[in-house]
């Protein structure tokens, strides 16, 4: 049947981990809903979705599920979704004229794999050179974990991350490598418990070998204390 090859064509699409575009697709209508009215729409379908596999929903221990299920993703791990939590990066003179590359290594990755809903996890390592404004470091790991918590591949967030900040200090000169393990390859499909992916896109002076060389060095040394 013409219905069961098109299941299989999407299930290929999600095992060959193909992303459509660099930006989130997000439907024109995203925020007409609030919040609150989202939890409820969510929280009915998880019921709906534990009633169907089966599961005792007056249990105490399963009954606030879908009112947990629906919170956490509308407020943790899909807030990422909402504008209005961008973080705010404000940036400052470049004063004290640092002109090398300043790396931000291991920052912790928690995203969630678009294809399958399972938990993508790594490590972020982000670089640029300034062009006269520095930001703050923290920045860094806010930009990370905004464009981190929501439906994402992998390819994605690496661009997102890079283009964000040359935004923020208007340069090019930004690269970001992400080092993650997906659960819908570790915990299900080929289940392989060992294998990670790595991305990593360069803007401007770091695409020069030297450059790139440089930046990759840097993540490779040992800063553990």
């Amino acid at each position: 049947m013409r219905i069961d090859s098109d299941f299989n064509d999407i299930d290929a699409l999600g095992d060959d981990h193909i992303s459509s575009s660099s930006e989130t697709p997000m439907r024109a209508d995203a925020f007409k809903l609030s919040n609150e009215e989202k939890m409820d729409i969510i929280k009915d379908d998880v019921r709906h979705i534990m009633e169907t596999l089966g599961l005792d929903l007056s249990d105490d221990s399963l009954s606030g599920t879908p009112r947990r299920v629906a919170k956490m993703f509308v407020n943790e791990i899909f807030g990422g979704l909402d504008p209005a939590k961008k973080p705010s990066a404000s940036t400052f003179e470049n004063k004290y004229k640092y002109g090398e590359m300043l790396v931000e290594k291991n920052i912790t990755v928690y995203s969630t794999c678009e294809h399958h809903l399972l938990p993508i996890v790594g490590k972020a390592h982000v670089a640029y050179i300034s062009n006269g404004s520095v930001v703050g470091l923290s920045k860094m790991n806010r930009i990370v974990d905004y464009f981190a918590k929501r439906p994402q591949v992998q390819e994605r967030l690496t661009i997102q991350i890079v283009k964000e900040l040359q935004k923020v200090l208007n340069t090019e000169d930004v690269a970001c490598v992400i080092d993650a393990k997906h659960l819908c390859v570790n915990s299900r499909g080929i289940r392989d418990v060992e294998s990670s992916t790595v991305t990593s896109e360069f803007g401007g002076k770091f695409k020069e070998k030297e450059t790139k060389r440089e930046f990759l060095d840097y993540i490779q040394l040992d800063t553990k204390f």
